[in-house]
């Protein structure tokens, strides 16, 4: 298992190279699958030489010499199936399996992410033991279709949101009880309203509460103090960090966003906030969907990827000043 966080700053073979390395190397020790991996291996040298002039941030350590016409070519989307096809035979002849584990999935980009979805897609045809699991935003969806427009057929996109209201109070409650300590309907009834059941939000909330308390029963009082300090935690890391990636034009653009409310917006009324027209804001809106600050759940809707954001930005940039030009 291959676990890969993707970054909107590094390319994708620079993020896989060095844990397709570290694999390789792993089923090189093994009897079974040495020829197979030290190919793999022999591979993923064709690759990095025939890229690197293109994607100058990877940097990794190669263990044997490329072999002439194996993953050479210098086009990602061939090379990368040659690439993977090597070592889904490597990990076949151990009986093993090559999981790709990829979070921030969005930031890959859309030809990086086209060639992905085709080696992983041939691996499947060639019933090599390859596969990935990839977590990103909601607009992760769509990225993947547009790289590839059979991707909705090769992958499962559960969705990962809100807990339900059940779940989220007994998210709460249940590990209490297990301490002897109970909440009561309204403290619980507070929590869930002002976490929205976001599951780190609700940890957040708990551990405040917790600290809070000072005796069993904990109540609605003892959830008013905690979401003081849970808030100044949000907005000191969680919501800040998110907030200090922003040009001055995203956050007119967010803090208008705000300003409508939880939403989803659409994007005429968002551009009247601002007293522009929709297609001169495209540039910005596109950016922020970029930066995985905002997204589209339908045409012509924007939609903070986050809950609570528009409350942080109104709490950030009070007032009106934010509304004159830049």
């Amino acid at each position: 298992m291959l676990g890969i966080e993707a970054s909107e700053s590094r390319s994708l073979p620079s993020i896989l190279a060095p844990h397709l390395r570290t694999a390789l190397l792993k089923l090189s020790n093994r009897e079974a699958a040495r020829h197979l991996a030290q190919r793999g291996l022999r591979a993923l040298a064709g690759l990095v030489g025939a890229l690197k002039v293109k994607y100058q941030d990877i940097e990794v350590g190669l263990d044997l010499d490329p072999e002439p016409g194996l993953a050479d070519n210098g086009d990602l989307e061939t090379d990368l199936q040659d690439l993977l096809e090597t070592v889904g035979a490597a990990a076949a002849a151990e009986g093993a399996c090559v999981a790709f584990c990829v979070d921030e999935l969005q930031y890959v980009k859309e030809d990086e992410l086209a060639a992905l979805i085709m080696a992983l897609h041939r691996a499947a045809q060639r019933r090599r033991p390859v596969i990935m699991l990839g977590a990103g935003l909601p607009q992760l969806r769509g990225n993947m279709g547009r790289a590839k427009s059979y991707a909705e057929r090769l992958f499962e996109f559960p969705e990962i949101g809100a807990l339900s209201d059940h779940d989220a109070r007994r998210a709460i409650a249940k590990p209490a009880q297990a301490e002897g300590v109970t909440i009561n309907d309204a403290a619980l009834d507070a929590i869930i309203d002002q976490t929205r059941c976001y599951p780190y939000f609700l940890q957040e909330w708990g551990k405040h509460v917790w600290d809070v308390a000072e005796r069993s029963p904990i109540t609605a009082d003892d959830v008013a103090v905690a979401s003081q300090l849970a808030t100044a935690t949000l907005d000191e890391s969680f919501f800040l960090v998110r907030f200090d990636r922003l040009t001055l034009a995203e956050k007119r653009y967010v803090r208008a966003m705000a300003q409508l409310g939880a939403g989803p917006h659409r994007s005429g009324d968002i551009a009247g906030e601002l007293n522009r027209t929709v297609s001169s804001l495209g540039p910005t809106r596109s950016h922020l969907i970029n930066k995985g600050m905002i997204w589209s759940p339908g045409h012509g809707d924007t939609a903070f990827t986050v809950p609570m954001f528009d409350e942080f930005m109104i709490r950030i940039m009070p007032g009106d000043d934010w509304r004159a030009a830049s």
